[in-house]
């Protein structure tokens, strides 16, 4: 289906950006692709986002749609003849948007702070908070598993897969820089396997960043960050 109307203002290292690349995939939709400058920001992005004022922003026709759960859901009301990535059923939508907050409440969150780390003592507490955070869907997947599922969203991706598998990337980032395996098969057996699937599926496959450039921007991140505070 051709969307000539549909632009999406993102950034190739952004996992909140991947999620909404992988959602217009499921829907089949071509859209423009647009890099966003952001130092400085461009206009086009404080114009589109002049409250957050950050990535993703989906331009339809020329209405802006912010903040990536938020883009990936409208995404999937607009086009609501492709495949689904919300259940019809609303409990089953509703318990998708809890695990996606968990996610970026609790995943995310202990994540950044990894990176924002400066040595091995100050990154423990928050390696800590991933681990406790992929044993917890760990446990959700198994649930998902014994129904034979093979994903959250059942047998396709859905709204917690996005959600998830947009950061797995940055994992290996902090796996990388920490020199800490953290995904391993003895602990979250079904998470390894699901990862496996979720990359090698067609909406996904091709779209998710290399490890090595991530670092690269974690590492020129971390520098900005220290900068900053040495500047107050």
């Amino acid at each position: 289906m051709a969307n000539t109307d549909l632009k999406l203002l993102g950034g190739w290292f952004s996992p909140f950006v991947l999620r909404v690349r992988i959602a217009l995939n499921i829907k089949s939709l071509e859209y423009e692709n647009v890099e966003a400058t952001l130092n400085p920001k461009s206009q086009l992005l404080l114009q589109s986002n002049p409250v957050h004022k950050k990535i993703p922003v989906l331009l339809h026709g020329d209405k802006p749609i912010c903040e990536s759960r938020v883009i990936v859901e409208y995404i999937d009301e607009v086009w609501n003849s492709g495949p689904s990535i919300l259940s019809a059923d609303a409990y089953d939508r509703a318990m998708a948007r809890f695990w996606a907050a968990y996610i970026d409440d609790k995943f995310f969150v202990a994540m950044v702070s990894v990176v924002r780390a400066e040595d091995e003592e100050g990154r423990k507490p928050y390696l800590e908070d991933v681990e406790d955070a992929l044993v917890t869907m760990e446990g959700e997947l198994q649930k998902h598993c014994r129904e034979g599922k093979g994903f959250y969203g059942g047998g396709e991706i859905g709204l917690v897969d996005i959600t998830l598998g947009s950061l797995m990337c940055w994992l290996s980032v902090i796996e990388t820089m920490s020199g800490r395996k953290i995904l391993v098969e003895a602990k979250h057996p079904g998470l390894v396997k699901w990862a496996e699937r979720f990359s090698s599926d067609p909406n996904v496959k091709g779209l998710i960043p290399e490890t090595e450039k991530l670092i690269e921007f974690a590492k020129a991140l971390k520098m900005k960050w220290k900068a900053a505070a040495s500047a107050k």
